[in-house]
């Protein structure tokens, strides 16, 4: 089961905060042509919900990848925290509670995978989408940022696995 530290929802929020300072097109840009301006954060937001369903009990490479990019996460974050500004190691963030991923739930995730990979190395946005998987990943676990977010979206995976699977 994936857990998140501080210091892993540290380096979510840290990618999340560098986007939005990046992005920020100023406020009489943002007035004049808000759909633009907003467009341009699809790419990161559609992988950021990749990134929060990987969390989700995925197994095999692309769970344990996930895995691997989170414990990553808390590592640097911790080391961060206490290095940067004294604070504790390995404090848990949040007591984790999952939706599980059916059997269509999981098909989708694998086809999702390719899609995000695919996106990632075709578009101009390759660096937009693999920041939003990773603060997904950070993020996806914690309850008090995005983890609202964890349940619709596997329900909503879950949904589109037994759409797509019901057919055949």
């Amino acid at each position: 089961m994936n857990y998140v530290t501080y210091g892993g929802v540290t380096v979510g929020l840290c990618i999340l905060m560098h986007l939005i300072v990046t992005w920020w097109p100023g406020r009489k840009a943002l007035m004049k042509d808000p759909v633009k301006h907003a467009s341009r954060l699809l790419p990161f937001v559609a992988s950021w919900c990749y990134g929060c369903l990987t969390t989700l009990g995925v197994g095999g490479i692309v769970g344990t990848a996930a895995s691997a990019a989170l414990g990553l996460s808390n590592w640097l974050g911790d080391v961060a925290l206490v290095w940067g500004v004294g604070g504790n190691v390995g404090e848990l963030a949040a007591a984790p509670s999952f939706v599980p991923l059916t059997g269509p739930g999981i098909a989708m995730m694998l086809i999702l995978t390719v899609v995000v990979i695919a996106a990632a190395k075709k578009f101009s946005s390759g660096s937009e989408i693999k920041r939003g998987a990773w603060c997904g990943v950070c993020l996806g676990t914690s309850s008090g940022v995005a983890g609202f977010a964890a349940v619709p979206l596997a329900q909503a995976a879950n949904w589109l696995g037994d759409s797509v699977y019901g057919a055949f």
